[in-house]
């Protein structure tokens, strides 16, 4: 009996599985959390049809959907005593995991991205005109995106890593393996190219070195979130070939040209520059960790 259960928890911890169960725990997220969300938004469109006009109000809803993954995801590692060691990387136990990494976070994701944007701009490759700023909805907007971008890193850098760690003795079988799935989750989106897919690994792999080497996934969470802000809210941007209608910032798309730092179709992700940027990110990373032997906490340890 016991043989046949240890062979079941091999055969389940494997690479294709754990792809399939996180993809499973990835749809049920998104449905979670349209339906639940489509009921009110239902209601107070019959009121008044003139709702769903709101540049704010779509854009929120497009990013706070992603609550439903944070449910989801968090029910399936909390109901599963062989997934609950899991949430100690998600908590305050890892020591990377504190206000100074996620301010760190957020200063360097808006440094890479809009480093990014800043060559494109110097290069003609866009027009940008200011629009408006309406404090509060920007720092909704912002909470938006963090809900949304930190919902998928807490299922590829919390729920897959982990479970890879486990599974595989190598830590480089966790740090691509996720990273590969996330670039194949984005392989239907507008505008994908073989650049734009090589820099959703890059950066897959940079977030995952944040997890090994810093014990932070509230820093990749951060990252995460100010790469994505910065480009489609503040900057009016695709965000991975996607537009959103609210942005401080906005992009006259009939000007924008393909270059070697912008991409019409992707945005800056789909660019030659922005995969060199995350490739010295990730180098960088993995020297800094090397050099101070830098290793996260074995959520497994006491297992």
């Amino acid at each position: 009996m016991e043989k046949k259960k240890l062979l079941k928890n091999k055969i389940v911890d494997t690479l294709p599985v754990l792809y399939l169960e996180t993809v499973i725990l990835m749809v049920l997220g998104q449905f979670l959390g349209n339906f639940v969300l489509g009921i009110p938004v239902g209601i107070a469109y019959a009121r008044n049809p003139e709702i769903l006009n709101s540049a704010f109000l779509n854009t929120t809803l497009m990013y706070v959907i992603f609550w439903g993954i944070w449910a989801v995801a968090l029910f399936w590692i909390g109901i599963r005593k062989r997934n609950r060691p899991i949430l100690q990387a998600v908590g305050t136990k890892p020591q990377g995991n504190n206000w100074k990494y996620l301010l760190f976070g957020l200063v360097l994701g808006f440094a890479l991205n809009g480093f990014c944007i800043l060559i494109a701009w110097l290069h003609h490759d866009i027009v940008l005109t200011y629009d408006a700023i309406h404090p509060l909805w920007f720092v909704v907007v912002f909470l938006t995106v963090f809900i949304q971008s930190s919902a998928e890193e807490l299922l590829c850098r919390g729920f897959l890593y982990q479970k890879l760690r486990r599974s595989y003795k190598n830590p480089v079988v966790a740090i691509v393996g996720n990273a590969l799935l996330f670039a194949l989750l984005h392989l239907a989106n507008n505008g994908v190219t073989v650049l734009s897919v090589l820099n959703i690994f890059l950066v897959g792999i940079l977030f995952s070195l944040m997890v090994y080497y810093m014990d932070s996934l509230w820093c990749a969470f951060a990252v995460h979130t100010a790469w994505n802000f910065t480009q489609n809210i503040l900057f009016g941007l695709p965000n991975s070939g996607i537009n959103v209608p609210y942005s401080v910032f906005k992009l006259d798309a009939a000007t924008a040209r393909d270059s070697f730092a912008y991409n019409v179709g992707f945005g800056i992700e789909g660019t030659l520059l922005a995969d060199v940027v995350l490739l010295v990110a990730c180098v960088l990373l993995y020297l800094w960790g090397r050099k101070h032997g830098k290793k996260s906490m074995d959520v497994w340890a006491e297992t």
